[in-house]
């Protein structure tokens, strides 16, 4: 009976103590509170006077690209340049095989002495006739003859005068010379291979790369842009085609540190891409950019307007285009699609979207989620003292 009584009393203290345990966790969770929104920097548009510029991107071309061939048939003797380096105008590249070339020029040299020669015997026969038969010493039909014969020679130099030409343009043919200064490719055939059979055999390519060219295409709503600020700029003068100042950055530099100068328009609008292709001449002295890279254009429009910019981090893009986050009076944040201008010192000026007075996340934006309550902090470049 007493171990009874103790394991009753046991059973009890546990049930005892498991309600309180309950009732422990029931207090804590009546007392939970949601943490602090999160804090984020947050900043008024700032209003400046803003160049109008457009941004495109590219690719870059050689000014010249030029397959070097073997002209003539040959066996390929000298390869006289290191592959990828940059020659000089004028500078033999290749050589072919030209002894069967100089004894060419040299049969042909013959041929025309020997009919120089017989020239100079038909042209003293043709006078010497003439003379009797002034004399009635010769028949008409020997003065014919002669001056037939004198004829007929001076073509015959003629020929192989051509003949001796062709004979000197085979044996050029033979050097093979960098028509421009210029990058030359690898070689493409090896000395002792027979070059120039039936068909002109590609030995290199040479590409001039200063200046370069660069290629881009502008939007046919651009284009008129283009056309209706330069018409203001010019006092209503129609100017034919958009001049404009040509700004090109590779992928890896910041901003763009190279000027251009706009050198083409096509003719007309491509109708299936609604844009008009575009060239412009980049100088490239050191030979440091390639053809086929990838630039980044900006063209700069005369004159300046008024805007509103932002830093460029403060833009983020999404499928329905370009947006920022911005907090309204209650501290709840919003998206707010917005439509870009041009970049100007990593400032984003943006066209339409904004107000002056509008607070906009400019840094935590991963911290804030739209419909969700914030703690805006004024930034440093913020216009206002506080974003309430």
């Amino acid at each position: 009976m007493h171990d009874q009584r103790v394991q009753r009393l046991v059973r009890f203290s546990a049930v005892l103590f498991f309600l309180g345990l309950a009732a422990v966790a029931c207090d804590s969770g009546n007392s939970y509170k949601p943490p602090p929104a999160p804090t984020v920097s947050v900043s008024h548009p700032r209003r400046d006077q803003v160049i109008d510029a457009l941004e495109f991107t590219g690719n870059t071309q050689a000014f010249y690209t030029v397959q070097l061939r073997a002209r003539v048939e040959g066996y390929l003797e000298k390869v006289l340049f290191k592959e990828g380096d940059i020659v000089e105008e004028g500078k033999t590249l290749f050589i072919i095989q030209q002894e069967s070339y100089v004894a060419k020029v040299k049969e042909a040299e013959a041929n025309l002495l020997a009919s120089k020669a017989k020239l100079m015997h038909s042209e003293t026969e043709y006078k010497r006739y003439l003379g009797l038969m002034k004399e009635d010493a010769a028949a008409q039909t020997d003065v014919d003859r002669w001056h037939y014969e004198r004829d007929s020679d001076r073509a015959s130099v003629m020929g192989n005068e051509a003949q001796l030409d062709i004979a000197k343009l085979n044996l050029a043919y033979t050097t093979v010379k960098a028509p421009f200064k210029g990058k030359v490719s690898r070689r493409y055939s090896d000395p002792g291979n027979v070059v120039g059979h039936s068909e002109e055999t590609v030995l290199a390519e040479i590409n001039k790369i200063d200046p370069l060219y660069v290629y881009f295409t502008i939007s046919e709503r651009d284009l008129l842009r283009v056309r209706e600020n330069r018409i203001k700029q010019s006092a209503g003068q129609i100017v034919p085609q958009p001049t404009l100042p040509i700004f090109v950055g590779l992928a890896n530099e910041e901003g763009y540190p190279h000027q251009a100068t706009l050198n083409y328009t096509d003719i007309q609008i491509d109708t299936a891409t609604g844009t008009l292709q575009l060239r412009a001449t980049l100088p490239n002295p050191n030979g440091a950019i390639l053809p086929g890279l990838f630039v980044r254009i900006r063209a700069e429009q005369p004159g300046t307007r008024e805007g509103l910019l932002l830093p460029e981090d403060a833009v983020a893009y999404d499928q329905a285009g370009a947006y920022v986050l911005v907090v309204d009076a209650e501290g709840v944040v919003s998206r707010r699609g917005v439509s870009l201008g041009p970049l100007m010192d990593k400032s984003q000026v943006i066209d339409a979207g904004l107000n002056d007075d509008d607070w906009v996340i400019v840094n935590g934006q991963m911290r804030a989620i739209p419909g969700k309550k914030v703690t805006p902090v004024p930034s440093g470049k913020s216009q206002g003292s506080d974003a309430s």
